[in-house]
């Protein structure tokens, strides 16, 4: 059954606000049913197996219930696009790891930021960083913020960005320099 409202077929936009604000899993199953197609497709050209796809797909429905609610989503197809190739790029990694470049210690970020952000629990370490954040530039800022606070793998940023993997780690690096030495000179310390 099509949900309809005077005659109109609901946009993506309107099922998703309907369903984020009712939890009817019609129209979830609606909006999805549209893409189903596309996600099948981007399923079966990572997993390469019909029936490793096809159970790929229903799993990714049983993660829309939840993420939908908790995720601010400006364009469904494309969020859909990106939450699929995750899936997939989540369940190569569980079954073949080596597929995945291993990164050594030396590239992976230092401590002195991690433990910077996490300690920014007051009200001028949060505002400092706010501020701080939006003074990066915007490859930098959408790294940093996909990497540290959205917990992205570098394999994530590169999907998501089209960014290379070189230039994700370059962003990450020069971002967190860059992020640590404003909160310095905003910070005083």
């Amino acid at each position: 059954m099509i949900l309809k409202l005077k005659n109109t077929v609901l946009t993506d936009e309107e099922l998703l606000r309907s369903y984020i604000s009712s939890s009817n899993q019609e129209e979830l199953g609606q909006l999805y049913t549209r893409y189903i197609p596309l996600v099948y497709g981007l399923c079966l050209k990572y997993l390469h197996h019909q029936q490793d796809a096809e159970d790929a797909v229903m799993h990714i429905y049983e993660e829309l219930i939840e993420k939908c609610a908790k995720h601010e989503i400006l364009n469904f197809k494309n969020w859909l696009y990106t939450v699929a190739k995750n899936h997939c790029l989540q369940l190569i990694r569980r079954t073949n790891p080596q597929f995945f470049e291993e990164i050594s210690d030396q590239i992976v970020e230092s401590d002195s930021l991690l433990h910077l952000l996490d300690e920014s629990e007051d009200k001028e370490k949060e505002q400092a960083l706010s501020m701080c954040m939006n003074l990066l530039p915007k490859e930098q800022r959408k790294c940093i913020k996909s990497f540290f606070f959205e917990e992205s793998s570098y394999a994530d940023i590169v999907l998501m960005t089209g960014y290379t993997l070189n230039k994700v780690k370059s962003y990450i690096q020069n971002g967190k320099r860059n992020l640590k030495n404003c909160m310095v000179e905003t910070l005083h310390l």
